[in-house]
C-alpha cells in the first residue's frame, strides 16, 4: 500500500505527469459524450489546460495538496480547498495513476482529505465530477467513501 504524505514541490512533476495519464480517458470520454467540436473549444489543448489546472491547485495557499508515494513513486494525489464561513470543505482534484487505479489509493486519498477537512472544521464536504462513462470509477470512489450524489444537469451547445 502506498504511503500518505504532504506534497512537496519536488513531487509536481510526477503529479502532472500522472494527472495526464488519468484523465486522458476522461477527455476521451468526454468528446464521445459532447462531440469534438464542444470539446475543442473548451480545451483546445486538454493536457496544458490539465498541466495549468493541476499546478495551480499545488502552488496555491488555498489548496491543501497530500501524495499517495508507492516506493518512491508518487501514484496519486487529493487537493482540498475549504469555506470557513460556510464550513464547507471540498475535495478539489484528486487523481490515481491508472496503475494503481482500484488498489485502495483512491480510498486512502479520499479519507485523509475527509479526515483533514474535519480536523480543519468543515461540516460538510463536496466533491464534483462528471456523469460521463469516463468519470465512472471516480463516482464509484466517491460512492464507496460515503459521498451522496446530487444529480445536476448542465448543457452544453456549440455556438
Amino acid at each position: 500500500m502506498a504511503t500518505l504524505r504532504p506534497f512537496t514541490s519536488r513531487d509536481l512533476e510526477a503529479i502532472l505527469e500522472l494527472s495526464i495519464r488519468a484523465w486522458e480517458p476522461v477527455f476521451h470520454s468526454l468528446e464521445q459524450v459532447l462531440g469534438s467540436k464542444i470539446l475543442r473549444r473548451m480545451h483546445p489543448d486538454w493536457r496544458a489546460d490539465q498541466r495549468r489546472t493541476v499546478k495551480d491547485a499545488c502552488s496555491s495557499t488555498d489548496v491543501s495538496v497530500w501524495v499517495a508515494d508507492s516506493d518512491g513513486d508518487v501514484v496519486g494525489f487529493v487537493g482540498t480547498r475549504t469555506d470557513d464561513e460556510a464550513r464547507l470543505g471540498e475535495v478539489y482534484i484528486v487523481a490515481v495513476d491508472p496503475a494503481h487505479q482500484r488498489s485502495g489509493v483512491g480510498a486512502a486519498l479520499m479519507e485523509l482529505a475527509l479526515e483533514q477537512l474535519a480536523y480543519a472544521g468543515m461540516t460538510v464536504a463536496m466533491v464534483e465530477t462528471g456523469g460521463d462513462p469516463g468519470h465512472a470509477a471516480a463516482r464509484d470512489l466517491y460512492e464507496h467513501v460515503g459521498f451522496t450524489l446530487l444529480p445536476v444537469a448542465r448543457y452544453f451547445k456549440a455556438l
